[in-house]
């Protein structure tokens, strides 16, 4: 028997994340090799909500789980979700968590909204709650942010939009009113923002650090306790990311440093005291590289990959593991291998290094993901791994034997060849002919000892992986 042709091609992760087969179709005379794969992809982009959790593949796909009151999770429903779902299939590139809503930006620059809209949040034009996303821009949105009852979101030529409630300015426009469109903020030059509960920071193509809305506990850095309704100028240059939380801010400078101001009364600034302060204090001198800010928490990692935290900890947010004691001294929590971090109102999530997704802290409302809901998990948990899918390299006869070999192998998973004379037939009703469990990782090779017969007009075989 000769191989004519070898033809590998990916499923959609979404149709089958929970099956992990690899099929060979091999007809006698003519041999034909197809594998299909469950497609499973990495995780490269997370984001938390309030009380939700939103997560991107490497093919674009988003998930989520958590709380779905009002509809945040954009699955159609109302109905929370402990473990991972996805809503969008692909081409999704940029994600964002608020209270009881979502933003998306598609690959196309479209900006696109689910869930609680009762302060025009969602940006359409209503105040009407959207259980499935909606678009709201059709090109040219690069970056979003969530906060309480507010979004901002960015435009490829460095504007500025606002939407949703402005009470305490939060919008930057002035007038303290409410919008449920997007208005524009500012025209130009603004290259990244956060929203906190009811303050809004963004960074300018100088450096430059502004801030708007809400400032009774100092959150805007200022000096003063008073709330902004139009931008003002915090820090002047060297301030390369920002992070808001409920009603503390943080950013980080280009020399590694982390700064941040506004409430400590549970330590989320990390300077070592429970000061509430409204001017910028330094908290780490270098090394820092990323920051997210929470409800009282915050996590900062460093350029060695390490994450570290600090804050209220009472559903073990902080990941610590101790669940219940706040610190307002960094903590090195992971040593290291984490690229990217989210944090919550009461939840925390990173990812690491091989495309692994894991968190703690609060988890009533499945906002972690792994399916069994708590108060609070107080040391990370994994809550996907990332595993290159098994892949067929090879396939031969030797007399009656057939000979499958495969790369990625997964250690103590059984891998089963299934044999049938009718591909058309439910899997159900295929024919084992060798059960193996690998005893390592990597390649591998199974041999279906007679499993051929030289009489068959056509066989087909199944190469399945649980």
């Amino acid at each position: 028997m000769s191989l004519i042709h070898n033809v590998i091609r990916s499923i959609s992760v979404c149709s089958v994340e929970k099956l992990r087969t690899l099929k060979i179709a091999c007809l006698l005379g003519v041999a034909v090799l197809q594998t299909v794969t469950s497609g499973a992809q990495p995780v490269t982009n997370i984001a938390a909500g309030k009380f939700h959790s939103l997560f991107l593949k490497s093919n674009g796909s988003l998930w989520v789980m958590g709380n779905n009151q009002s509809g945040p999770l954009g699955d159609g429903t109302t109905l929370q979700s402990i473990v991972p779902e996805c809503i969008v299939t692909n081409g999704v590139k940029a994600i964002a968590g608020g209270a009881y809503w979502s933003l998306f930006v598609k690959s196309d620059g479209s900006l696109w909204a689910v869930g609680n809209n009762g302060a025009g949040q969602l940006g359409d034009g209503t105040l009407t709650e959207r259980h499935v996303p909606e678009e709201i821009v059709s090109s040219n949105v690069t970056a979003i942010a969530a906060g309480n009852f507010h979004s901002l979101f960015l435009k490829s030529d460095g504007s500025l939009w606002g939407m949703g409630a402005n009470a305490a300015g939060q919008l930057g426009d002035g007038t303290g009113n409410p919008t449920n469109f997007p208005e524009q903020i500012v025209s130009s030059n603004v290259t990244a923002i956060s929203a906190g509960d009811t303050h809004s920071l963004f960074l300018k193509s100088d450096g430059s650090l502004w801030g708007m809305g809400a400032n009774g506990f100092g959150q805007l850095g200022d000096g003063t306790n008073i709330n902004r309704h139009t931008p003002e100028e915090i820090v002047s240059s060297n301030v390369v990311a920002i992070a808001a939380g409920e009603e503390h801010s943080l950013f980080i400078k280009s020399d590694g440093s982390l700064w941040g101001m506004g409430l400590n009364n549970v330590g989320q600034l990390g300077d070592r005291t429970f000061i509430t302060t409204n001017t910028p204090q330094e908290i780490v001198t270098n090394n820092v590289i990323a920051i997210a800010g929470g409800g009282s928490h915050s996590l900062f990692l460093k350029s060695d990959g390490s994450l570290w935290a600090m804050g209220l900890n009472f559903s073990g947010q902080l990941g610590d593991g101790t669940g219940n004691y706040d610190t307002n001294t960094p903590e090195k929590i992971v040593p290291g291998d984490v690229v990217a971090i989210a944090a919550g109102e009461w939840h925390s999530l990173f990812l690491k290094s091989d495309g692994s997704l894991w968190g703690m802290g609060y988890d009533a409302n499945g906002q972690l993901g792994d399916g069994t809901p708590t108060i609070g998990v107080s040391i990370p948990e994994q809550i996907l791994a990332y595993l290159p899918v098994p892949a067929i390299v090879g396939i031969s006869l030797s007399g009656a034997n057939l000979v499958v070999d495969g790369s990625n192998g997964q250690s103590n998973k059984t891998y089963s060849v299934l044999m049938s004379v009718n591909m058309a037939l439910p899997l159900s009703q295929w024919t084992p002919v060798t059960t193996n469990v690998l005893t390592d990782s990597g390649n591998f090779t199974i041999t279906a000892t007679n499993a051929v017969s030289p009489g068959a007009s056509q066989q087909f075989y199944i190469l399945r992986v649980q």
